[in-house]
């Protein structure tokens, strides 16, 4: 039985993975290089692994260690700079499609709510209390409370916790290959809600795939949950779809 709902967040509840890679995009433009999705992939839905900043100093050393080195010199700035590339690429975003009804729907049912995201507090609350829903959340967990973010399942077990019930009662809601691979392993059942950037990729196998959160009504995107079948293995065809 679902007892609760637990949500990813960037690209989840808001797309902030647009301008996540269009900043580091522009960034990388300026020292005339590009960065596209294959690469950036492995960066969707954690905070450690991919590192951009050093993904594009190895590629301009290639051609000119003394400019890679002077770029490293001036990485603090760099990043400051992305950041506020990011914040001002983001700041009109809002929303997306049936994060407001979803939360409602959960309400009248009686189901607690959460966030388990691989970001910052800072960033995730933030946004959050922007939007005027910060306080639809029982629990809001995110990269600054685990020692590694996913793809380890350490986010959904803190949230589980948090919420007072076992994972397989946590119904998780997320749009990254890493976010799905980590409520996976944390025993959650999982809902992929492709975003404007993980929708072109391949993702891993979920319980359940939507276009949008408002491609069905919540009680019966939980009953489908239900009916599907046991998690396949990666190549396989899993789950069952109910994409707008």
């Amino acid at each position: 039985m679902i007892k609760a709902l637990i949500f990813d967040f960037d690209g989840l509840i808001i797309d902030t993975e647009t301008p996540a890679l269009e900043s580091w995009q522009q960034i990388y433009a300026e020292h005339g290089h590009t960065i596209g999705l294959d690469v950036w992939a492995g960066a969707l839905g954690t905070n450690h692994g991919f590192d951009a900043l050093e993904h594009l100093l190895t590629l301009v050393a290639a051609a000119s260690p003394e400019r890679a080195a002077a770029l490293r010199a001036e990485a603090a700035a760099i990043r400051l700079r992305r950041q506020d590339l990011k914040d001002k690429l983001s700041a009109g975003q809002p929303l997306l499609p049936g994060v407001l009804d979803t939360l409602d729907q959960a309400r009248a049912m009686g189901l607690p709510c959460a966030v388990a995201s691989s970001s910052g507090r800072a960033w995730v609350e933030g946004w959050l209390s922007r939007h005027g829903i910060i306080d639809r959340f029982a629990c809001v967990l995110t990269g600054d409370d685990v020692e590694r973010t996913k793809p380890d399942p350490a986010l959904f077990l803190m949230a589980a916790a948090c919420l007072g019930l076992s994972p397989a009662a946590c119904l998780v809601f997320e749009d990254s290959p890493n976010g799905i691979v980590a409520a996976r392993a944390a025993g959650c059942p999982v809902v992929a809600v492709p975003g404007a950037i993980t929708g072109r990729l391949d993702l891993p196998p979920a319980d359940l795939t939507v276009a949008s959160l408002d491609a069905a009504p919540l009680d019966e995107l939980i009953a489908a949950v239900l009916r599907s079948a046991p998690p396949l293995g990666r190549g396989e065809e899993g789950g069952s779809s109910a994409a707008a």
